[in-house]
């Protein structure tokens, strides 16, 4: 019988950018619910905490998710440790704040490898499992400035987020009939470092000034919403851009 109180109860879960503010507040919230979940981000350092917390509850991998090479690499040591993926959560990001006469070519390649490559190499690598087994949840991280163009975010990263909302819209409507859901969470300014140290003092005063809600976002408010996409519940919502903006942009 299905523990409610664990809903996603030996689950196996993948979380990108597992090291980071946000991707460490989903990965607590989805071992709450009862997952095994195999944490990736660029080294292990900042996962430490996550694995001397969790225990055998989670596994630790490093891995350049830009690389598609890394990436089916990490996921046969995720199948062996863990098991077959059920939830994708494709977190990993860098922000760029450079508009488009100072984003040089490099920059725009590695924001692309890190913000959108990454995801459609992780779900190339799940999607055969969630589809053979018709249960599957794949949960991206937009952003705002998807539909903004980037408030104080630059070219390549607003760019980034929009494709990842094109890319969560084609992953829904191919996934759909096989029992795979594919939504995406549009977060606008998070309480990470991003917001903490890479804008100004005015700039985090101008933009509280335009939220309606007064405040920034909280790392447990982006999981909490995660959780949701991710629950047996919600397999009847795909294809979904879920707003996190405090009434900043409402649509």
């Amino acid at each position: 019988m299905t523990n409610r109180s664990l809903p996603l109860q030996d689950k196996v879960a993948l979380v990108t950018g597992a090291g980071g503010t946000m991707g460490r507040a989903v990965v607590d919230v989805l071992v709450a619910d009862g997952c095994r979940v195999a944490m990736i981000d660029l080294g292990l350092a900042a996962m430490a905490p996550l694995v001397a917390a969790r225990g055998e509850r989670v596994l630790a991998l490093a891995c350049d998710i830009g690389d598609p090479a890394a990436v089916q690499a990490a996921h046969a040591q995720v199948v062996y440790a863990l098991g077959e993926v059920d939830i994708l959560v494709n977190n990993a990001g860098i922000l760029s704040n450079h508009k488009v006469e100072a984003t040089s070519l490099a920059e725009w390649r590695r924001v692309m490898a890190a913000n959108l490559d990454g995801a459609l190499f992780w779900a190339q690598a799940v999607v055969p499992a969630m589809k053979a087994r018709r249960w599957g949840r794949i949960v991206n991280t937009s952003s705002l400035a998807a539909k903004t163009g980037g408030l104080t975010a630059g070219t390549a990263y607003s760019v980034s987020k929009g494709a990842m909302s094109a890319l969560t819209f084609s992953l829904a409507r191919e996934l759909a009939p096989h029992g795979v859901t594919a939504n995406a969470v549009a977060p606008a300014y998070v309480r990470t470092p991003m917001v903490t140290e890479q804008l100004s003092e005015a700039q985090r005063q101008a933009l509280m000034a335009q939220i309606p809600v007064g405040r920034f976002c909280e790392p447990e408010e982006f999981a909490h919403t995660v959780r949701f996409l991710a629950s047996p519940l919600s397999g009847f919502i795909t294809g979904e851009v879920l707003d996190l903006n405090g009434g900043l942009l409402m649509d």
